[in-house]
Order: C-alpha cells, then structure tokens, then sequence
C-alpha cells in the first residue's frame, strides 16, 4: 500500500505544545485501544505530554527520530522513532519504537509509510540493521509485508494497558541494499 497522498511525514524537531498535544492524542488512544507500549491504563494527558516532550528532547540531543503522520489540515494521525544504538559495539544499528497510528486513521497505509520513512532514516544515518518487538497481531502482519524477519516470542513479557502479562515478537530487517 502506498502513502495516501492526503499524509505528510516528517521529522519532528523541537516539538511545539500543539505537536506535543497531537501525539498525546495518539499515543493515549493506542493505549485506551489495548496496546501494550510502555503504559497502563489509565494513561493521563499529562503523563503522556511529559513522554511526549522528554522524546523530543531525546531527538533534539540527536538520540532519536521522532516522525510524524499528519493529515492535510495538520492533524498528528501517527508516529514512529528511531532511536539510535546505545552502545559503541552496535553503530550499524537502531531500534524502531513507539509504531503508533491513531485508530480512527488506521489500514488507510499510514504504518507502512511511517515504517519506509523510519527504515530511510536508518539508511540516511548509515544504519543497516533495525529490530522492533510488538505485541500486537495486526502489526505484525504489517511488518512482515513490509520486509521484516520474525524472530520469535517472548512470553509475559510486559502487561496489557488494562493488566495481565502480554507476550511479545521480535523482528529485524536488514537494510543492506534496500533502495
């Protein structure tokens, strides 16, 4: 599925109070939804804009990539990060995290465009190996059209928004010679 030609993907710099309103939205509507990204239910504004603002200054120090899916009208509908490897012995390497698309604008291509813009990111940025865990089935299906290995699942590894333990599946792609 192609970028709907009504999206605009970019990287955000330094994020504005409304960029940081806009990805709380998104980010506390995955989380009402069920998905298991780091939060429990229930998930506050102020807890999700200080996430959101303590990422962009992580992007802002050049630890990550924070991307953006915006509607027309400027609507955040989206989002994914890059974030660099941590260590010196993995410099081929980044981890895309926090794949979010707000309900109401999902199977429309939004995750594959915000997955193609972050695996250009990597290549840009001279990295060659990207890993990602997800605990979702519909992403997963995502990835593996989009390219990406499975690796396999981790039981109990994290908890569901509402509470009980959710596994989660690992997945990589090599950039080496994508285009």
């Amino acid at each position: 599925m192609s970028c709907p030609s009504w999206l605009r993907i970019r990287r955000l710099e330094t994020a504005s109070d409304r960029e940081i309103e806009g990805l709380s939205d998104v980010l506390r509507d995955c989380v009402e939804g069920g998905a298991s990204v780091g939060f429990m239910l229930p998930l506050t504004r102020g807890k999700a804009e200080a996430f959101w603002r303590s990422a962009s200054a992580s992007a802002a120090r050049g630890e990550r990539v924070v991307l953006v899916a915006e509607e027309q009208a400027g609507a955040i509908v989206g989002t994914a990060q890059v974030i660099w490897a941590q260590f010196e012995n993995q410099p081929h390497r980044a981890d895309v995290a926090k794949m979010l698309v707000h309900r109401r604008a999902r199977r429309q291509g939004i995750g594959a465009a915000l997955l193609a813009a972050a695996e250009r990111c990597a290549l840009e940025a001279g990295r060659t190996l990207l890993v990602l865990d997800t605990a979702s089935d519909d992403a997963e299906r995502l990835y593996v059209r989009q390219g990406w290995q499975r690796v396999g699942d981790i039981p109990d590894y994290a908890l569901w928004p509402a509470g009980g333990f959710c596994s989660t599946t690992i997945f990589f792609k090599e950039l080496r010679g994508t285009p």
